[in-house]
């Protein structure tokens, strides 16, 4: 997560010192980079809020709309209340009842949270249970969730693993009524909430009359609508990082009415018996994902792209690759280890040349 500079609540910056913020983001961000297009004078407008353990940010075209700014808080204000709601970590959040009762007796959902409930357990079947929310428990078991990582024992990992599996939840849609259907279940909706908060927002700027904006969850989130100023060519350039040299943009994304959502273990990770462990498990193996650097997907909503790019490290090349192939709406880039030491090779899929420009040449690249 990149250092931002310190703000109130309800700061914002115009004009030059909007650039020199979002340079800032650039220089720290460690899976999406910089969201500048080179060759534009116009200015940005941003605004910030610190939640759901990130900073959510919203940009707009500087002196575009005149209750841009206004519309813009309404929109963060939604992100605190949001968390409040889905944060496993409040004992009075919705998402907490579900996993005390759940198992116990059935519980009604509020609307919209049910059907991002209905969204994770559709993803979870198209991917092949690569993207699972009930996997929190795998994350305890090996210490990331504390940052006292360490390799679980065999008993713990057994018992871990009997505790997941999104096929366990059973979703009433005409009741809005959800029940594990296996004792110890737990939802945990820290790999789509994100970008589930970012599509209420969006939601909320296009009601007050806004098109063009980009909004920002963190270092991994990001949501486009519109364009970047008079002078872009459309659309909103999003740099992707080299994640074995961080400060390296390996390319640009050209975002436009999509969202994008980026998944790497660069910066939670530790060395067993000579192998690199990181954070993102394995749903079916109980066992970090290997054999992917960094995972960034593009589909037509925040909440998909977040869930998608940690479903495609865990699934890998060839996985994704026929995912791809049948839903073409949603794009990919996977960098991976190549041969040569010290290099990436790059893998992308359903981007086209306008989509895609790639900047590292000592990276290869295949298109699919």
């Amino acid at each position: 997560m990149a250092n931002t500079p310190r703000s109130t609540r309800r700061e914002f910056l115009q004009g030059q010192a909007a650039v020199d913020a979002l340079a800032a983001i650039d220089a720290g961000a460690a899976e999406t980079a910089s969201l500048l297009e080179p060759g534009t004078e116009s200015y940005l407008v941003r605004l910030l809020r610190r939640a759901m353990a990130c900073t959510f940010e919203v940009f707009q075209n500087a002196g575009q709309y005149p209750a841009g700014s206004a519309a813009a808080m309404a929109a963060l204000d939604l992100v605190d209340r949001l968390e409040d709601q889905l944060s496993i970590y409040r004992e009075d959040s919705e998402v907490s009842e579900i996993n005390r009762t759940a198992a116990i007796l059935p519980v009604e959902v509020e609307a919209r949270l049910f059907a991002l409930l209905e969204v994770a357990v559709d993803l979870h079947r198209q991917t092949g249970g690569a993207f699972d929310v009930t996997a929190g428990r795998l994350s305890s078991v090996w210490g990331f969730t504390r940052r006292r990582s360490k390799v679980p024992t065999a008993e713990e990992l057994e018992t871990a693993m009997a505790c997941v599996g999104s096929q366990y939840l059973e979703l009433d849609a005409n009741e809005h009524r959800v029940r594990f259907a296996r004792p110890g279940l737990e939802i945990n909706l820290g790999s789509i909430g994100k970008g589930y908060a970012l599509d209420r927002c969006s939601e909320e700027l296009a009601g007050q009359g806004l098109g063009d904006y980009l909004l920002h969850g963190g270092s991994s989130s990001v949501l486009a609508r519109g364009s970047r100023g008079p002078n872009s060519e459309g659309g909103w350039l999003v740099g992707i990082r080299n994640p074995l040299y961080p400060a390296r943009r390996l390319g640009w994304i050209r975002l436009e009415d999509r969202a994008l959502g980026t998944s790497g273990s660069g910066t939670q990770f530790f060395l067993h018996q000579g192998r690199r462990l990181g954070h993102i498990l394995d749903p079916r193996t109980g066992w970090p994902a290997e054999g992917v650097l960094s995972s960034t997907a593009v589909a037509p909503t925040a909440a998909e792209a977040d869930a998608l790019a940690t479903a495609f490290y865990v699934m890998g090349r060839e996985a994704v690759a026929a995912y791809c192939k049948q839903r073409t709406d949603v794009a990919a880039v996977l960098l991976c280890p190549a041969e040569r030491a010290g290099a990436v090779e790059t893998h992308t899929y359903n981007l086209d040349e306008r989509e895609w420009t790639r900047l590292d040449e000592a990276s290869s690249s295949t298109e699919h």
